[in-house]
């Protein structure tokens, strides 16, 4: 490479940064507009996540004295593994929770249980009372609920 050679490729190496850096200065002074809107944070849809943020924080609140198996939180799908209560341990139950969508809307949420008793030493499936589902499908619409109403005080 000739000294010439190398004295263009510098001089064109430099106008490439000059050109990226006076792109860059013109992109950030175009958002530094002062009438932005304001972002709701109780909107529904405001996550990062898949599913919606409120109905996700609650469901995980209401399970958190089940040890959890999965959690996916793009999915929305959370499974505990079994969990006998320490007054009643011969029964033991397990809950998986899909949330279906962004909005927090009741159908937006489906809960499902498992159900097993001990019977002569041996874990055996039962029946899981309806009223059970629909009770913790109602305790984490109400949670979520009460944290959409906490971010919309705060602003």
């Amino acid at each position: 490479m000739t000294a010439s050679t190398s004295r263009t490729a510098s001089i064109l190496g430099t106008a490439a940064r000059a050109g990226v850096l006076a792109l860059a200065a013109l992109s950030l002074t175009a958002c530094g507009g002062k009438d932005r809107p304001k972002a709701d944070l109780a909107a529904s849809r405001v996550t990062t996540i898949g599913v919606n943020s409120y109905l996700w924080r609650a469901t995980l609140e209401a399970l958190s004295f089940m040890p959890l198996l999965q959690t996916d939180s793009n999915g929305g799908v959370v499974v505990t593994d079994w969990y006998a209560n320490p007054n009643n341990p011969n029964e033991r139950m397990k809950v998986s929770v899909t949330i279906l969508d962004q909005d927090l809307r009741a159908d937006a949420l489906r809960v499902a249980a498992s159900r097993q008793v001990m019977t002569n030493g041996v874990w055996v499936d039962a029946p899981v009372a309806a009223a059970t589902t629909q009770k913790l499908e109602d305790v984490i619409l109400t949670r979520a609920r009460d944290l959409r109403r906490q971010a919309s005080a705060g602003n």
